[in-house]
């Protein structure tokens, strides 16, 4: 009895570790300086893909931003609750990895190919953004 008890507990123990591992959850995202908080991006799960959508913005100047240099369908829309990233997917080579989606930066309009890899046990997430060989890293710090 005791015995299923203890690999029950450790079993749902792993689970959650796990689960942290993802990149679904709230994430606080922070500024290429890796000091400035800039918003709180929702990341979810719908049949394996990933998508974000800005929950909060820091500043309170951009409460009302519009993403004004956007050319998709996101042009001239707020950019709170924008979804910023789409389509990402777990790595078939590495499940460390999320890839193959796109992240928007409402800040100049501009879409970049991204990679979203969780470390430090999932409490932190490597969000990176990239063209081709020129890419662009932020550490982006768990929320719940």
């Amino acid at each position: 009895m005791i015995r299923t008890a203890a690999a029950f507990v450790l079993a749902l123990s792993s689970a959650c570790a796990m689960a942290q591992m993802t990149p679904v959850g709230l994430w606080k995202t922070i500024d290429d300086d890796g000091k400035t908080e800039k918003s709180l991006v929702r990341i979810s799960d719908s049949g394996g893909v990933l998508s974000g959508t800005i929950e909060k913005i820091f500043d309170a100047a951009k409460q009302d931003a519009k993403c004004d240099k956007c050319s998709d369908e996101r042009k001239d829309k707020p950019v709170l609750g924008m979804t910023i990233i789409r389509n990402a997917r777990q790595d078939a080579d590495d499940k460390t990895l999320w890839t193959g989606g796109e992240i928007l930066d409402p800040n100049n309009g501009k879409t970049y190919k991204t990679r979203l890899k969780p470390v430090d046990g999932g409490k932190t997430m490597e969000m990176r953004g990239y063209i081709g060989f020129l890419y662009r890293t932020q550490i982006w710090q768990r929320v719940e």
